[in-house]
């Protein structure tokens, strides 16, 4: 509620602002200062936002998506479809495309903004064949020595009977499985939600990045809280327990960088969130390209035998 009071707050004198540079025949000293004023206020109030108010931010229905971050940092892209056993998932997007004028594939999590774009990407939730189109992709890209970025933004994967009688958990194992071998770098950027299985499947990488407001959990707020209090209410306590923030996730070295986002979010302003990030996965892939191949499968395998271990000081 007070966080819900400061932000409306910042809103409205972000109004006042405006109206007087309206009503200002030029800009003025005062005008600028109130101006700096306002944006002052704004950067400290998402500077210390929880972890439960970044959920929510990750969540922002105007937040970039991955055909959005194709657009911006990816030229001659074509979308490839189908996982030759079942049939296409509109929920994960693929396809090869040029990085910096270096070919690539890039594959990603697909939402939409309204509601008919929402059920045609079923919320972001992958099927069994997305998860299979992935990975037939990804294998085609390690056949031609293709670098491979993925973009992570999904609720989960999708818990309906038919994905089960498909074989969801068998998918989404299969891709753990082969992404830890495939000989090619492999990038993962989580832009909104890492939720559970359904994010690590396409983001076993040498590198994982977050946005400054994503989040990367084994389970929802919302679904931690139902789980121990019996009260998906508690969800704000239960976010800030999972420790789901890249801040959080980057101390524990779960991932490996932080990519700010614009003053506000990603969600107000799409191309300076591709700017931020341009650069990192361009240095990225850089040094990854550098790597002789059974190093860069060595390393892989040790980043994701390095988490979570839990180290306890002896007793003195």
């Amino acid at each position: 509620m007070k966080d819900r009071r400061r932000k409306d707050e910042i809103a409205r004198l972000e109004r006042e602002v405006e109206d007087l540079r309206k009503m200002a025949p030029k800009e003025t000293p005062d005008l600028e200062r109130l101006r700096e004023e306002v944006s002052e206020l704004r950067r400290q109030f998402y500077a210390n936002l929880g972890a439960w108010q970044r959920t929510q931010l990750a969540r922002h229905f105007q937040r970039p998506y991955t055909l959005d971050f194709v657009r911006m940092l990816f030229t001659d892209f074509n979308e490839l479809h189908g996982d030759r056993a079942f049939g296409d998932d509109p929920a994960i997007v693929a396809g090869f495309a040029r990085f910096h004028g270096k070919p690539v594939l890039v594959i990603g999590h697909q939402k939409g903004r309204d509601t008919k774009q929402r059920v045609a990407r079923n919320f972001g939730q992958a099927k069994p064949e997305g998860y299979r189109k992935a990975l037939r992709l990804m294998q085609l890209a390690a056949k031609f020595s293709r670098p491979i970025f993925t973009f992570v933004d999904t609720p989960g994967a999708y818990p309906g009977l038919d994905a089960e009688e498909r074989g969801q958990a068998e998918a989404i194992a299969h891709n753990l499985r082969e992404m830890s071998r495939l000989p090619v770098p492999i990038i993962v950027t989580v832009t909104g939600e890492g939720g559970s299985g359904g994010a690590l499947a396409i983001a076993v990488g040498d590198k994982i990045n977050m946005l400054e407001n994503s989040v990367y959990s084994v389970i929802s707020p919302e679904g931690c809280a139902s789980i121990l209090w019996r009260d998906s209410a508690k969800a704000e306590q239960a976010a800030a327990a999972l420790r789901i923030t890249a801040g959080d996730l980057s101390e524990m070295g779960i991932i490996d960088e932080v990519v700010a986002e614009p003053e506000g979010g990603a969600h107000m302003d799409h191309e300076a969130t591709a700017q931020l990030l341009d650069p990192v996965l361009f240095r990225e892939l850089d040094e990854l390209s550098e790597l002789p191949t059974p190093d860069l499968l060595r390393r892989r395998y040790e980043k994701f035998r390095r988490m979570g271990q839990l180290l306890v000081a002896a007793a003195v």
